[in-house]
């Protein structure tokens, strides 16, 4: 499960920065958190982008075959999150992401190098 679940946190990384996401970052919280292995966060430069990257994340990975147990904040497009189980995804308006600082928050969950990792995924 473990290799599957950071498979898809690289895949839900690729998605997302077709659609230009700014800082993305994925988080290795399988050791901090009960709930999920990984998440993956990145900014918007505005509410339509946020909203733009929801809608295509799920539309790419229904194509997968892949559905989200719960996704909150689409239609105020500020802070996004999308689970997908062993993932979840944090899409924010980017004022909104400094504010809440979840990779602070997370400080000690390892950062996935996501460059060459996600050139080579999926």
């Amino acid at each position: 499960m473990t290799q599957e679940s950071r498979s898809k946190a690289l895949l839900i990384g690729k998605i997302i920065s077709m659609k230009k996401a700014q800082n993305l970052v994925i988080l290795d919280v399988r050791n901090l958190s009960s709930f999920t292995d990984y998440f993956v966060i990145c900014s918007g430069r505005s509410i339509r982008q946020v909203r733009a990257l929801a809608s295509h994340v799920e539309q790419t990975l229904k194509g997968a075959k892949l559905y989200p147990l719960g996704m909150e904040g689409v239609r105020e497009g500020r802070w996004v999150l999308m689970d997908y189980g062993e993932v979840v995804i944090h899409l924010f308006y980017e004022p909104l992401r400094e504010l809440y600082d979840l990779e602070g928050l997370w400080s000690d969950a390892p950062e996935i190098s996501a460059g060459r990792e996600l050139e080579n995924s999926a």
